[in-house]
């Protein structure tokens, strides 16, 4: 099953990053934060899909996708090229990765667009959950950092949540941490009993992020990622 959506809006948010704003006439979005849907587009004569999560909390007829395009892409460079007022065939939004629960202490830890399930999450977790929240987050440089501005409010709005960013190619000017997000894992984050930690990134981040958790002793039933990490890191 497919929904058709209009585009209402596009917005770019770094140099590579597109925000889209879907509306859909007929069709309610009901998901949980952290979901994604499939993007429906034909490629070389046949019908391909691609999935992108949703960045905004569930509401109504909407939804909000914000997408890196790739060089050699297929989803993302057909998203690139589409304008407002485009129709797009979507699928209704489902996945695995979704916040557990507002009563325990929360660690996200993402890289590039690994942060587009994270800040929904983040957003309901800011306003509702009853413990600590911190985000390790990890990009190239601060031109391409996605929701800077976004996350940044966050932090300021609300005192218990920390952020984090990481960058591997700082500008001279850049005073935060430097090189990968696992280089900086356990030892941002603190201690981590009786947190859940979510991974959302590249596959190589993910699956050696969760392999460093584990060393340091976190529970691997409290670490959440998407799932698919280790096959598609070759493991």
């Amino acid at each position: 099953m497919t929904v058709t959506a209009t585009i209402a809006g596009i917005h770019q948010l770094t140099p590579d990053v597109k925000q889209f704003r879907l509306v859909a006439d007929d069709h309610r979005f009901t998901y949980e934060v952290g979901q994604h849907t499939m993007v429906h587009f034909e490629n070389d004569g046949e019908e391909a899909a691609r999935p992108y999560t949703a960045v905004n909390l569930p509401r109504s007829n909407e939804l909000v996708l914000a997408i890196k395009r790739y060089e050699g892409g297929n989803g993302s460079v057909y998203m690139h090229e589409r304008t407002t007022g485009d129709e797009v065939e979507v699928e209704p939004v489902d996945g695995d990765l979704t916040l557990q629960t507002l009563d325990r202490d929360v660690a996200f830890i993402a890289t590039g667009t690994g942060i587009t399930p994270i800040l929904p999450m983040l957003k309901q977790y800011a306003r509702g959950g009853t413990g600590d929240a911190h985000l390790l987050f990890g990009e190239r440089d601060e031109e391409h950092l996605i929701f800077h501005e976004t996350l940044d409010q966050l932090r300021s709005d609300y005192r218990e949540v920390t952020l984090d960013y990481v960058l591997s190619e700082p500008a001279d000017s850049w005073h935060g941490r430097t090189g990968h997000v696992q280089e900086h894992v356990p030892d941002a984050l603190g201690d981590l009993d009786a947190t859940d930690v979510y991974v959302c990134g590249v596959p190589d981040m993910v699956v050696e992020t969760t392999d460093l958790l584990t060393e340091a002793g976190v529970d691997e039933g409290d670490v959440y990622t998407e799932g698919w990490e280790s096959e598609a890191a070759g493991d």
